[in-house]
Order: C-alpha cells, then sequence, then structure tokens
C-alpha cells in the first residue's frame, strides 16, 4: 500500500507494511494507537540511493517479517519518505510522522546533518532514533541524546579501521578531499586525529560540495601535494566519481594511494573491480564472512537483486533490536523502550555480542577489506578480501571520549 502525503510531494512518498492481523484487547492497553510503526527515513534519489535507499526499506520489512509481523498482539506498521538529503525536509516529514501518523521510532537516516536535525527533534518529541545510514560520531558525543543509537558504524572506526591500516603500511602523509557538510568535517577530523596520533601528517586539505560532479581542480591539488596518500572523505557516488576521475589523471600510477574512507559493496559492485581493486576500505559487515551472513545475503539478493552493505543490513538489525526491546518492555512507551534497548546485548546476523553504551553507541566488530583484482573475483559481488577484524572495543571511542554530556548520568 502506497501513500503520497501533500505538501511533501515524492519526498513524502510512503511506503506502508502493516501485518494482516488486527490488535486484541491487551495489545490496546500496552500499544499505543493500536500500533508499532517504524519509520524509514534516508536518500532514495540522490547520491546515496545506492548506499541506503529502498534497500534500507526492504530489509526493514525482512526484518519486520522475520519478527512475525506483529508484536505483543500488536500490527507492526512501517513507513518510508525519501528526504532528498535535506535537513529541513527531513525535520519537517518527521514532525508529520511524529504528530499526525504517530510513528513511534525512525531509523536509517542517510546523511549527518540530515540525521543530526531529526535526532534532535526525536529528543524534544521524546521519540527513539536509531541510525544505520550516517556516520558522523557527533550523533553519540557532543550532539547525544537520551534517545539516540548509532548503529552500524561511525567515522570514529573509519578513521581507526582504513586510516589506521594505511599508516601502518608506510602512509604518513596526507592529503584530505572532504565532502563539505556534517559528515565529511566529521570523518576528516576524526582521520586527522588518528593519523598525527600514530606520527602521521595531514599536509592539505580541500572540500567540496555535496554532489560534485568534476573533481578535477580538487585532484590535481590532491596530486601536486606529493602526499602518499589522498583521503576521501566523502561516500556513495561523490567517491566513486572522485575515484574514477583519479584513474583518469593517473593519479594512482604516480604512486600516490587513494583511501576510500567510506565505500561499501554497493559503490565497489558499481565501479567495478578494474577500477577498484586494490581500494582498502571499512565496513561493520560482509555477505562472505560465514553460512550465516551467506544465507542473509541470498535472501536479500533474492529480493533486490544485489547483495546487501552495512547499511542494509545494520537497518535490518536496528528494526529487528527494537522490536524485540518493544516485546521485552511489553508496550512501545519510549523510556520503557529505551531502558531494554540499553540493557539487551545485540545478537543477530549483523551483530554478534553487541553492547549498547550509555550514550547509544552500539559497539560491535569492524572488518578491514581490501577490494579484490579482476581475475581473483569468483562472481559478480565476490568483492573483497578480509584484511583484518577490528574488535569493536578499538573502533568506537570509548565513554570519556565521546564528548557526550549524557554518559556520566547513566554509567551506573
Amino acid at each position: 500500500m502506497t501513500h503520497t502525503r501533500p505538501g511533501f510531494g515524492r519526498a513524502l512518498a510512503a511506503a506502508l507494511v502493516a501485518a494482516p492481523l488486527a490488535a486484541g484487547p491487551a495489545a490496546a492497553q500496552a500499544i499505543s494507537d493500536g500500533a508499532v510503526r517504524i519509520g524509514i527515513l534516508n536518500d532514495q534519489s540522490g547520491v546515496y540511493a545506492e548506499f541506503g535507499g529502498r534497500s534500507s526499506i526492504e530489509a526493514a520489512r525482512m526484518a519486520v517479517e522475520d519478527f512475525g509481523g506483529s508484536v505483543n498482539g500488536a500490527p507492526i506498521e512501517l513507513v518510508s519518505a525519501d528526504h532528498q538529503n535535506k535537513a529541513d525536509i527531513a525535520s519537517g516529514i518527521a514532525r508529520q510522522w511524529y504528530d499526525r501518523d504517530k510513528v513511534d521510532a525512525i531509523m536509517e537516516l542517510t546523511t549527518s546533518s540530515v540525521a543530526l536535525a531529526v535526532q534532535g527533534l526525536s529528543k524534544e518529541k521524546k521519540k527513539i532514533t536509531i541510525t544505520t545510514g550516517a556516520a558522523s560520531s557527533d550523533l553519540t558525543g557532543k550532539q547525544c541524546s537520551p534517545y539516540g543509537y548509532h548503529w552500524a558504524y561511525d567515522t570514529r572506526a573509519l578513521a581507526v579501521g582504513t586510516g589506521g591500516a594505511l599508516v601502518q603500511q608506510g602512509g604518513n602523509t596526507w592529503f584530505m578531499l572532504t565532502a563539505d557538510y556534517a559528515f565529511g568535517h566529521s570523518l576528516e577530523a576524526e582521520v586527522t586525529r588518528y593519523v598525527t596520533s600514530k606520527g602521521g601528517k595531514i599536509v592539505g586539505g580541500v572540500r567540496h560540495p555535496l554532489a560534485a560532479q568534476d573533481y578535477s581542480s580538487f585532484l590535481l591539488q590532491a596530486q601536486g601535494s606529493g602526499a602518499k596518500v589522498i583521503g576521501l572523505a566523502n561516500a556513495g557516488l561523490d567517491t566513486s566519481n572522485a575515484i574514477k576521475q583519479a584513474a583518469e589523471y593517473g593519479i594512482t600510477q604516480g604512486g600516490q594511494r587513494l583511501a576510500a574512507l567510506l565505500f561499501t559493496l554497493a559503490e565497489v559492485h558499481g565501479l567495478g573491480l578494474q577500477v577498484a581493486q586494490g581500494l582498502t576500505l571499512t565496513e561493520g559487515w560482509y555477505w562472505d564472512l560465514n553460512d550465516e551472513t551467506r544465507a542473509f545475503g541470498s535472501r536479500f539478493m533474492k529480493r533486490t537483486g544485489k547483495m546487501p552493505n552495512m547499511v542494509h543490513t545494520g537497518t535490518y538489525s536496528a528494526v529487528l533490536q527494537y522490536l524485540k526491546a518493544v516485546k521485552a518492555a511489553g508496550t512501545d512507551e519510549t523510556e520503557a523502550v529505551n531502558a531494554k534497548l540499553h540493557a539487551m546485548p545485540v545478537e543477530d546476523v549483523f551483530a554478534k555480542g553487541g553492547t549498547v553504551l550509555p550514550n547509544g553507541r552500539m559497539v560491535h566488530d569492524m572488518y578491514l577489506f581490501e577490494v579484490k583484482k579482476p581475475a581473483d573475483s569468483k562472481g559478480p559481488w565476490d568483492l573483497y578480501r578480509l584484511l583484518a577484524t577490528i574488535p569493536g572495543a578499538d573502533a568506537y571511542a570509548k565513554l570519556e571520549e565521546s564528548g557526550c554530556q549524557l554518559t556520566a548520568a547513566r554509567t551506573p
């Protein structure tokens, strides 16, 4: 069933998935408005559409189905919308969802500026957000919320993974090519902090607008810097286009390395191994890690025609964990569900032994990968070689490092 909401146009086109079960008397007492409603708010048509997009919505549907379609006797409903990477549009959608449509929680939230804005609004409304698509560590740092969670990865984990690997390999001078908004700034800051802590140096940098088309002047500055590593603090099509144009300028042939600081399976597949081979990157999940991940990947492939990345599977995990928390709490009341989300371990296809810190950061292992050469790949989605598993305790900031003012109050 699809609804188009007047006033927001395609940004508010909402896909509704409801279990066919009617809410019983017990559910009516414990579940507000007779249903548990989850909103998936992300970029469905822009630069991050493949990064998360409609595939994240499908992952959320899978979680609802795997949970059984209802919780505590009440149906589970999903609504979705395209925020077009604009914080004002996203905030307007979120406000309408809360005030008119009785949405209980919002998830995915690709684009850090959007995620920060919606998390701030949700704090006012005392509603839960679980961010899987955005990266800024500020979500559980200086802009943390008592009702905000960060699930799949963050800029700190990317800096430790990809940045750490390249510094260890001798890449001790960096030039940063950064997307000029909250995510890029956060990732640049984390990489700078980590590289310099290991004895490296940032020798220069330049910032580009979101969804830029021409990277030639930026890449020529990076090439002229003589830096051993060019750090791409961007994502989605921005990263793909920068890598393509870097190949045209022969940058890697000249001895400089490209660090794709946020690059997922979706973008590597789109770029192709001929161009992407040899890239080092960090993800929170990969379909070919074990039998369980391969089985999930196969199910997802049958539904979408592609293998999932960490954002898609992270969204599945977030929806599933929220529903588990509602079931455990016996209600969808925010404070009760919030307490369960902080107390319950995360055990699913995405994370094993995941724990939620008082600032809302879900700590789980991350993975360092190298993109395979075409000759080493056995199929269209056989793209990564695992280089290292990064324990969650190393990947994510400790509570005292996070800058979250909620930390002290929540720590027992």
